[in-house]
């Protein structure tokens, strides 16, 4: 059976936890997060790299002992290094580790101090006062974790965008190529763009439905099928991931399409538009009487409620069908829109390729422009670069540029914010950089009050350019810090200066709700790869994803504009 790449940092991330949990050597222990950081990057499947005989010694981070590792994976479907260590931590503690707050030394207290090994154990030792006797675990902590406990589920409910696309898209692939198909799409939350999705809906245009019900059996990723009918057959994947399929004849495809992309509020108040026009819409077309008179696309369904094409990230009853109706639709940004990236990393601090191979990356990626925002010294989790260093990758890049062409590179630096809002690396050498990347990576639990005091000071540095992930999320491991982001958005345009969306599956931030509020305020976007090596600036992709959500247009993103223009506006943040 296929492994995708997810498959194998899943296991990879296992590991490392399991590692972390005996308490071994952390840069053991961190060489496996690295490879599965490198994997997740990756847009190309290792297991067609294995098959090829192709090295994968060369990926950022994969030495021969991971590379074998990745092959013995692919080619068995298991890990004996997992396996040996899922023997020796007790089942359960590995869970503990994703719950907020709790890192493998605290797992570890819990477990040698009250034998915790599980969620139920926790919840058990916080209501009988017992986590009490152990040490690091005050009343604040311990507040703390009920509170997590009660937010955080027990299993994951939803997925990744881009992680059920790995499992989703080879589906939807297999799907085209069965003889009769005319058409195949993925549906539902997936379409609209959504960060994380439940399950998947597939929909699939054919004549034949026992045919492609006959070829889904033979698909080798199907782990159970859990209902089967003539038009809509249920299956759980070998990942876990459920998915819908549903077969319709090309006459009501564009019906059905409409129907199961949703979202349901939106598809009620079509339904409404069309009951006043004495029409019914459902997902066998759109129907006078008995009569199908439109339904076998999405422009004849909106069509028929005299409305143009809505784009389906903007399908949430949000105001997109008045819009619509007064001709005002947006013209949502492309990936071919974007000139530019703001934020990446090299290897002189977290990133895991060299300045020029990220440059020619970039250049591979269709971009014009890079700028380099590796970490300032502070964050002590990275290799972060003091002033000297920082001066030293500065004078690097001006010879690149001398050297490279189709592609030209900005000095820059992602640079903390300190609690207090100051910033962690003198004004002298922020002055001479291109782009200041400003960034909370830390102090996550402050108030309201006084995280958003803290942005505000941050934002009135003359030297600070774009503000980076500004919720500070980290999907379904980090709740957003909290902010007032209409304040923080307002100064931005004021100032003026930026507020990132970072493409980053796990972050995606700013978030649909905030790229809209930053359109309404006027403050210019900057959608970043925040990439760590050159194949995540596939990143982008999810990120304009992200913005079309936003109903952000080209001209909201300040990337989208050629390399002397970006200049000009960057040169006007500068007070």
């Amino acid at each position: 059976m296929p492994v995708h790449n997810e498959e194998i940092a899943r296991t990879f991330d296992e590991i490392a936890d399991l590692l972390s949990l005996r308490d071994e050597n952390p840069f053991r222990i961190r060489a496996y997060l690295r490879a599965a950081q490198t994997i997740r990057g990756q847009q190309r499947e290792l297991a067609d790299r294995v098959k090829a005989g192709e090295d994968l010694d060369a990926l950022p981070g994969i030495g021969a002992d991971l590379a074998g590792k990745i092959a013995e994976i692919v080619t068995t479907g298991r890990c004996q290094a997992l396996e040996k260590l899922r023997k020796q931590v007790p089942a359960g503690l590995a869970e503990l580790l994703r719950i907020p707050g709790l890192g493998p030394k605290r797992v570890r207290a819990l477990s040698s101090g009250l034998k915790v090994r599980s969620r139920r154990d926790l919840e058990r030792a916080i209501a009988s006062g017992t986590l009490a006797k152990v040490s690091g675990f005050g009343p604040r902590m311990r507040e703390k974790l009920a509170q997590e406990l009660k937010l955080t589920p027990q299993q994951p409910a939803r997925w990744l965008r881009s992680v059920a696309a790995q499992f989703a898209e080879p589906l939807a692939a297999y799907l085209r190529a069965v003889t009769g198909v005319d058409e195949v799409v993925i549906a539902g939350s997936y379409r609209r763009g959504r960060d994380t999705v439940g399950d998947i809906d597939i929909l699939v245009s054919a004549e034949d439905a026992p045919a492609v019900a006959a070829a889904l059996r033979r698909y080798d990723e199907i782990a159970s099928w859990s209902a089967e009918g003539t038009k809509r057959i249920t299956v759980v994947l070998r990942s876990g991931l459920q998915v819908d399929v549903r077969i319709t004849e090309a006459s009501a495809f564009g019906a059905a399409l409409h129907y199961f992309t949703g979202s349901k509020a939106h598809n009620i108040h079509v339904r409404r538009l069309a009951q006043e026009r004495k029409l019914k819409i459902n997902e066998y077309g759109v129907f006078r009487g008995e009569r199908r008179i439109a339904g076998d696309t999405e422009e004849s369904v909106f069509g028929s409620v005299d409305l143009p094409l809505i784009p389906a990230e903007m399908r949430e009853d949000q105001g997109e069908i008045e819009l619509a109706r007064d001709g005002k639709l947006p013209v949502l940004v492309t990936r071919a829109d974007l000139r530019g990236d703001l934020h990446a990393h090299t290897d002189a601090s977290d990133g895991q390729e060299s300045l020029k191979s990220m440059a020619l990356a970039a250049r591979a990626a269709g971009l014009a422009y890079l700028a380099i925002t590796d970490h300032s010294q502070h964050l002590g989790v990275v290799h972060g670069l003091d002033e000297n260093r920082l001066r030293r990758q500065m004078d690097a890049i001006d010879r690149l540029n001398g050297e490279l062409k189709g592609i030209t590179l900005l000095k820059g630096i992602e640079v903390d914010i300190l609690e207090s809002g100051d910033l962690a690396l003198p004004d002298a050498v922020l002055a001479e950089l291109d782009i200041v990347v400003a960034a909370i990576h830390g102090h996550f639990d402050l108030s309201e009050r006084r995280q958003t005091s803290r942005v505000l000071k941050a934002l009135e540095h003359r030297a600070v350019s774009i503000l980076a992930h500004p919720g500070a999320r980290l999907i379904g491991a980090r709740r957003p810090i909290a902010l007032d982001f209409e304040r923080i958005l307002k100064a931005a345009e004021a100032r003026p200066c930026f507020v990132e969306l970072n493409s980053q599956p796990e972050r995606l931030d700013l978030d649909d709700a905030q790229s809209r509020l930053a359109r309404e305020c006027g403050a210019l976007v900057s959608v970043a790869s925040d990439a760590h090596s050159g194949a995540q600036f596939g990143y982008l992709a999810g990120g304009i994803v992200q913005a079309r959500r936003g109903w952000l247009t080209a001209r909201d993103i300040v990337n989208t504009r050629p390399l002397g223009e970006l200049r000009r506006l960057l040169r006007a943040t500068i007070r």
